[in-house]
């Protein structure tokens, strides 16, 4: 697993790196997705989280979703055409939870692309994503996770 300036980016995913959102391809032709852990440092500690209605589209760089800490509030954005399947409750319920395991039970929401081979190639594999994400910290000039 990539660790960059302490910041864990699990090498099974995919990433958005610009927006800060990871994607993970499921079985059912769906991909769930959230924050990285680098996104969860540089907001602090989350306490809300306002997603799209499942069955709402929502267009390529548009957001999936809202999400709120103490310093920050901004989008979630989708890096592709897509239609919300599934939300995430418990984020909704507990913001905080991105924090402690945005890898994990912190995911945002699960979402049915339009065109995933094409969304898919536009994305960087986790095996190759710790130089592009020690240049976006750096260019940031954000000093890594905890």
């Amino acid at each position: 697993m990539p660790n960059v300036r302490g910041c864990n980016l699990p090498d099974d995913l995919l990433y958005d790196v610009e927006n800060n959102i990871w994607y993970r391809e499921n079985a059912d032709g769906t991909v769930t997705l959230g924050m990285t852990a680098v996104a969860a440092a540089m907001a602090g500690q989350l306490v809300a989280f306002t997603p799209r209605k499942p069955g709402k589209s929502v267009q390529a760089g548009k957001s999936c979703a809202t999400v709120e800490s103490g310093k920050w509030v901004g989008p979630a954005k989708l890096a592709f055409d897509a239609e919300v399947v599934s939300i995430n409750d418990a984020l909704a319920a507990s913001p905080r939870i991105a924090n402690a395991d945005p890898y994990g039970s912190g995911w945002l929401v699960t979402v049915r692309p339009t065109a995933w081979d094409a969304a898919k190639s536009t994305l960087v594999p986790g095996s190759a994503v710790a130089a592009p994400y020690e240049a976006k910290m750096a260019a940031d000039g954000f000093a890594g996770c905890g």
